[in-house]
């Protein structure tokens, strides 16, 4: 596919350049801005923090029907493949099979304010709702590498600044948010998005995925199907230092999301599908890496409220849910998997290199060595 050089697809709003950019071969087709925003409705903001010599942070805020949709619930799932993190409000969304605000993403010692920001912006904003229970969903990984961790950088107001910035449309990726302070794959790491569009009879629907990576080891990297980690072992500082984690720890959170009609056991399906777009990029798991996933449907707008009754039900209290057939649901799990490969790609490819805690260093992912990389396996010698 050609691509316009100014186009969303090969660059982010500040002119960093996508995976796209560097050539990288990747199947399906992309919406306009490559990025869950695609999906109507969603929007995406940040809350960066860099400051002094230690503090490399941040707070993502996704929010499935935007801050004048927070709320109304979105059909939802979530998809544990190694439980060594934290996602807030899952135990309901499990229950209900719902959700119905934001989601926010942070690192792992800054769960507690963050928590406590979407409480008081909904307290602020949506007075109505916070007449009820609040369980917010706050998933996080860990950035103690580059950031001070430990330190209390992170605060209530910083969410409320994330959930007040999110907006539709091209987003920023890499040193971002959440992602400022995360590793992948040994290289600096953070916050990439992309997505696919989905024909199904006359109708077009998206799927877009958000991914915060912080997980795998230099030696499993794998670009386009090319095994390029173990031809890019120099200059590895987590592995090459006495760094007390082993290469692969960290955690990686992924939100997949959709504006086909599915059921919220299609939601889930949908999360259970992401672990195979990370493995397309190498990874296999480590134990010491929290990989949690959440997938939600903006489809059905007004089914699966969940408001104390305020009178006897009636022959008309019933919600109804039109969604795609499971037989025919295959298209969008090929979806899932294809953006989550590419939000990856895109977090690494974005990202810069960063100097932050006790001088520890992670470089970028280098791009011409890269395309070096790939242009040989594209044509080896001798051919």
């Amino acid at each position: 596919m050609n691509v316009p050089a100014a186009s969303p697809l090969t660059a982010t709003p500040s002119g960093r350049p996508r995976a796209r950019a560097l050539g990288i071969r990747l199947d399906g087709t992309p919406g306009p801005a490559n990025a869950l925003t695609d999906v109507p409705g969603v929007e995406i903001g940040y809350t960066t923090l860099v400051e002094g010599a230690s503090v490399r942070t941040g707070v993502t805020a996704l929010l499935p029907r935007g801050r004048t949709g927070v709320g109304l619930p979105c059909a939802a799932g979530r998809y544990a493949l190694n439980g060594n993190g934290e996602m807030t409000g899952s135990s309901w969304l499990d229950e209900t099979g719902s959700l119905a605000g934001p989601v926010l993403i942070t690192n792992t010692h800054a769960v507690g304010p963050v928590h406590r920001g979407v409480i008081d912006w909904t307290v602020a904003n949506r007075p109505d709702l916070a007449r009820q229970w609040l369980l917010p969903v706050v998933a996080e990984t860990w950035d103690g590498y580059l950031n001070d961790i430990n330190g209390p950088h992170v605060r209530p107001e910083h969410a409320i600044a994330a959930i007040d910035a999110a907006a539709a449309g091209p987003v920023e990726e890499g040193c971002v948010g959440g992602g400022t302070g995360m590793n992948c794959y040994g290289f600096k790491g953070g916050s990439g998005t992309a997505s696919r569009m989905v024909e199904y009879g006359t109708a077009r629907y998206t799927v877009g995925a958000f991914v915060q990576a912080n997980f795998g080891a230099r030696r499993e990297l794998v670009v386009a199907g090319v095994p390029v980690g173990r031809r890019m072992t120099e200059d590895n500082p987590m592995e090459d230092t006495d760094w007390f984690a082993p290469g692969g720890a960290g955690s990686v959170i992924v939100v997949v999301g959709t504006d086909a009609p599915l059921l919220p056991g299609q939601c889930t399906a949908l999360a259970r599908r992401v672990p195979m777009g990370l493995a397309r990029t190498g990874t296999t798991g480590s134990h010491f890496s929290g990989d949690i996933f959440l997938a939600f449907s903006t489809a059905n707008r007004g089914a699966l409220a969940s408001g104390f009754p305020q009178s006897p039900a009636t022959d008309e209290d019933y919600d109804t849910l039109r969604h795609i057939p499971w037989g025919r649901i295959d298209p969008f799990y090929t979806a899932t998997v294809e953006a989550v490969e590419e939000a990856v790609l895109n977090a690494l490819v974005t990202a810069e290199e960063t100097i932050g805690r006790e001088g520890h260093r992670t470089p970028a992912l280098p791009h011409a060595r890269l395309r070096a990389l790939l242009e040989e396996r594209s044509h080896p010698t001798g051919t």
